[in-house]
């Protein structure tokens, strides 16, 4: 049921919006400058969801003056007279028959277990500025937040402030114009060339051809924003060291190896060789010794873990450039470094106080998000609850309770954001209690990054039988997926109703909620036991698929990369994801 906007109808020059309630716009005709003041002292915040309501008395329970029940899904109490009425479809609406029935004035009505506004005649929700205000100064007034630590609130707001930028129209112009499609050399897309195993180095093969086509990430290297030369004059001091900024024309790109050059610089030293058209597979040694140095505890050539190597990987890039700026940026600031400008998003996670409703609000960075696989059905978890979600109309986007137990990836990811029940062993100190309380916790995603990286949870470790395992479940993952139901700004209005509280600290965020569709175009997977498994990456490239296992590169039908088990999956923003087109015929 779409809302009707009072005032602004015109959004961005767009007349999609419905025309303004003439209901509304008489009701405030009549009602004076503040139509809505007296509903402040009925407003009330219901524990644990703080969702807004409509009630005279705390403990009433409202009925239909009309047929006297209150179980209906809606019931509305008059603006005017206050009277209750319900209002059930198909049914015959008695808030309806209640405006037709009184003096014009009585069409607007308040949904007692929303705060939100209905007209009775349009028989539609309806918005009005002036109502919402008021609506949030009482909200600010009941409010168990309004007077704990808001100063302290307001400053971790501005350590995570984070600005995202999208194209205006003359910048889309520019991008349009001065974009170019990836060559084919010898039938293959242009950058694809396998990396040689060194030994035990699948975990590292899979994940660097992840990143060689993370499409932000090659953009970056490509460019020369790093450039290898220059950063290694800068760390010798040498003057008369090698400038210029050119690239090697094919080769290793292993020069200088009297230095010990950064993973940044071993990065573009590998992008200018796998983008060189050469396509004799490459052999990432110099840049295995260079990790070997920055992580010396998986310094071997033992199989490691290839979600533990990306993160690694990351942080290697990240405190390289924090030792050459000199200054400290937050992770979640995603200003900080190539790395984390890519993958770096921000967490909200809220502790809510089952007693009286305080809810404790944290903020934290992160470059992916681990999953974990949902449980059997059958079993004492709880079923998952069914979405809608924008996955184009493809079969594996659908929720694991109609899959007959399969496990998807968009069930993990609503198993992730839904409210849970902490134990009485995590109680946590309500600051309005001022004792330890049982509580809910519900994570959600603040803010997006460039490409989101979801790490699925295969190997279990107990403590207990003091043994690891790994399961080999199945996981569905959609081609195109939409991360807007999972935004804080979509969790908070489901808490809250259509309304976001501005003092609640997350507000909607357009932005976000506008580069909220994603792409896949790479697939890590791992086949075999916990301590002899195989890594190989599945990549979408032009729209196919190819295999990249180690050295060798195949093209593969789709639904080979559907019955993969994954283990990470590479999402990029759908803005940010260049679909190559057909190969031309001469």
């Amino acid at each position: 049921m779409s809302s009707k906007i009072n005032h602004h109808h015109h959004i961005n020059g767009h007349d999609s919006i419905p025309p303004p309630c003439p209901h509304l716009a008489d009701f405030r005709s009549r009602n004076g400058t503040k139509p809505f003041h007296l509903l402040q002292n009925c407003l009330r915040i219901k524990p644990p969801h703080g969702r807004a309501s409509i009630r005279r008395d705390p403990s009433e329970i409202p009925r239909c003056g009309a047929c006297g029940v209150s179980s209906v899904p809606r019931i509305y109490a008059c603006v005017t007279c206050a009277t209750i009425s319900c209002h059930a479809p198909p049914e015959p609406s008695h808030a309806a028959a209640h405006a037709a029935s009184m003096a014009p004035g009585h069409e607007i009505s308040v949904d007692v277990d929303r705060a939100e506004l209905f007209c009775c005649a349009c028989r539609d929700y309806v918005y009005d500025r002036d109502f919402d205000a008021a609506v949030v100064l009482s909200s600010k007034a009941n409010s168990i937040h309004s007077n704990v630590n808001s100063d302290n609130l307001r400053k971790k707001r501005r350590i995570v402030e984070y600005r995202p930028w999208l194209p205006d129209i003359h910048e889309r112009v520019l991008v349009n114009n001065n974009s170019s499609v990836l060559n084919f050399v010898e039938d293959r897309p242009w950058g694809l060339r396998g990396l040689n195993n060194l030994g035990n180095t699948c975990f590292m093969n899979s994940v660097l051809q992840a990143l060689l086509h993370t499409p932000p990430l090659r953009n970056y290297f490509l460019s020369d924003r790093h450039n290898r030369y220059y950063c290694q004059q800068k760390k010798s001091g040498n003057e008369n060291g090698v400038f210029g900024g050119k690239r090697s024309n094919g080769g290793d790109g292993n020069g200088g190896k009297g230095l010990r050059l950064c993973l940044a610089c071993d990065m573009d030293a590998m992008f200018s060789a796998v983008f060189s058209g050469n396509p004799v597979p490459y052999s990432p040694a110099k840049f295995l010794y260079s990790w070997w140095q920055h992580a010396a505890n998986l310094a071997s050539y033992e199989q490691q873990d290839a979600h533990e190597f990306f993160i690694s990987m990351l942080d290697g890039i990240h405190e390289k450039v924090e030792k050459d700026r000199h200054k400290t940026h937050g992770l979640g600031h995603g200003d900080c470094c190539i790395a984390h400008r890519v993958f770096s998003g921000i967490l909200r996670s809220d502790v809510m106080c089952t007693a009286c409703g305080f809810t404790s609000t944290k903020y934290d960075p992160c470059v992916d998000i681990s999953l974990d696989l949902e449980p059997y059905l059958g079993t004492s978890a709880k079923s998952m609850s069914l979405k809608t979600h924008s996955c184009n109309g493809e079969v594996d986007c659908t929720n694991s309770s109609q899959n007959g137990g399969i496990s998807t990836l968009i069930g993990c990811l609503d198993r992730f954001t839904r409210p849970e029940r902490l134990g009485s062993d995590q109680k946590f100190f309500c600051q309005q209690c001022q004792v330890r309380q049982e509580s809910l916790k519900q994570m959600s995603i603040r803010k997006l990054p460039l490409v989101s990286c979801f790490h699925i949870k295969r190997f279990e470790h107990s403590s207990i039988r003091k043994m690891s395992r790994k399961v080999d479940r199945y996981l569905q993952f959609p081609f195109s997926l939409d991360m807007a139901p999972y935004l804080s700004s979509s969790i908070l209005r489901s808490r809250f109703g259509n309304r976001i509280f501005p003092f609640d600290g997350d507000e909607a965020d357009a932005s976000n909620e506008m580069s909220s569709e994603f792409e896949l175009f790479a697939v890590v997977t791992h086949t075999g036991k916990l301590d002899s498994g195989h890594y190989v990456t599945y990549l979408r490239l032009s729209n196919q698929w190819y295999k990249c296992d180690d050295s060798w590169i195949t093209q593969v039908n789709e639904n080979i990369v559907r019955a993969a088990q994954g283990y990470m999956m590479f999402y990029v923003q759908k803005m940010l994801y260049y679909k190559a087109g057909e190969k031309q015929v001469a």
